[in-house]
């Protein structure tokens, strides 16, 4: 039987406090150079390729697959490919690809079975909530409207392909969770007893002086990392990299402006910018005390469970957000069925509602609705939070 209440507590603290495996999870390891000082996608990479058990190929579920000769036929384009040789994919390849066709595809790379178990707690059933939601998806999507991407097509998101698509999309609020841990030791999101006290009680005082710099801050690292880290620069920097330091240039060439006034200019509109983006994204979906974080026990009560029933245990949607296409672009809106599906434009997500409606209520999955003020409120909350949520019924 599961322990329960103080015992519980007891227990998860000290897994929290050996750091040898997650917490609610304590079949899994402790994530390989999780926290060590650079906190970024490349060594994101590294420590989840040490854990795998891909042995330099591309793993899925328990089999090990070569795609080098898919490289570059990929429809997603190589990169995906390329950054993801040597880890496991499972959960990026079934919330990819909606079409089970893909399967056929892969059966084609297959090279052996792996030797070691997934170092991940989640499963695939083909009759769990996700595959089966994913297949009425799927013919779903044959009576949406043909131009409904029109909506957003010129919308262009940031290339987070690791740190918010491969990390935080697949292992939301997991130790695995880049989003989560690139920020310690400023803010602790996951509920731990031993947090710094500027942490718990001065996060928004935080936020307010990183935020407007979090994108001057990741520029510059990945530009000294390209100089200085072993093969950074051959495998992970590009020159379009260097597009976003021409402009202040541009501004100066064409303005007639002094060359500081343009400088000071730019910053203004980067600091502003990055203050707006990480202000947004930190409330907009994943931070409150009701929402499961490492360490708190899930509703749906088992240390495998499927993958997208975590994910809906792991977000709140917000009803203020979710009824203007254009506050879902800005907000991050329609944020439970983006997680689910998020190769699909958030226009087409509106029209998917009442398929995803009617498999929530037949798994009674963990979909919850609240307020983009709540949530604002609960992610402060969330870093003063110390002890684990606990199921005792």
């Amino acid at each position: 039987m599961a322990p329960k209440g103080a015992e519980y507590q007891e227990i998860a603290h000290q897994r929290a406090i050996e750091k040898k495996t997650h917490v609610t999870f304590p079949q899994l390891k402790y994530p390989s150079l999780r926290d060590s000082a650079l906190k970024d996608p490349v060594q994101w990479l590294t420590g989840k390729a040490m854990d795998d058990g891909a042995e330099g190929l591309w793993r899925v579920h328990n089999g090990l697959y070569d795609l080098t000769e898919f490289l570059h036929k990929h429809p997603g384009g190589s990169e995906w490919l390329d950054l993801t040789k040597g880890t496991d994919i499972t959960e990026a390849f079934e919330s990819h690809h909606l079409n089970s066709s893909v399967n056929k595809t892969l059966e084609k790379f297959y090279v052996r079975d792996a030797k070691t178990p997934r170092n991940s707690p989640f499963v695939f059933e083909d009759d769990g909530f996700y595959r089966t939601l994913r297949r009425a998806i799927f013919e779903e999507l044959k009576k949406v409207p043909k131009d409904t991407h029109k909506k957003s097509d010129r919308i262009i998101d940031g290339d987070f392909r690791v740190s918010h698509a491969l990390s935080h999309h697949l292992y939301p609020n997991t130790l695995m969770d880049l989003e989560i841990s690139a920020f310690e030791p400023l803010v602790y999101w996951n509920p731990r007893k031993d947090k710094p006290f500027y942490s718990k009680h001065f996060a928004l005082l935080i936020e307010c002086l990183y935020f407007p710099f979090t994108f001057l801050v990741l520029f510059f690292t990945r530009f000294i990392s390209a100089l200085v880290r072993k093969g950074y620069y051959t495998n992970h920097f590009h020159f379009t990299d260097l597009v976003g330091a021409l402009v202040p240039v541009w501004m100066w060439l064409a303005s007639g402006c002094t060359f500081y006034e343009a400088f000071t200019m730019w910053l203004w509109i980067i600091c502003t910018g990055s203050l707006i983006f990480y202000t947004t994204g930190s409330n907009a979906a994943h931070h409150h005390p009701d929402i499961w974080k490492d360490g708190d026990q899930p509703s749906y009560k088992t240390e495998t469970p499927d993958w997208g029933m975590h994910e809906l245990e792991a977000v709140m949607d917000r009803k203020d957000i979710n009824g203007s296409h254009f506050r879902i672009l800005t907000f991050f809106g329609n944020h439970a069925l983006h997680h689910l599906f998020p190769t699909l434009d958030h226009a087409v997500l509106t029209y998917l509602y009442p398929v995803f409606l009617e498999h929530v209520k037949k798994y009674r999955a963990n979909f919850r609705l609240t307020s983009q003020f709540d949530l604002f409120i609960g992610q402060y909350k969330s870093a003063l939070k110390t002890d684990f949520k606990v199921y005792d019924d």
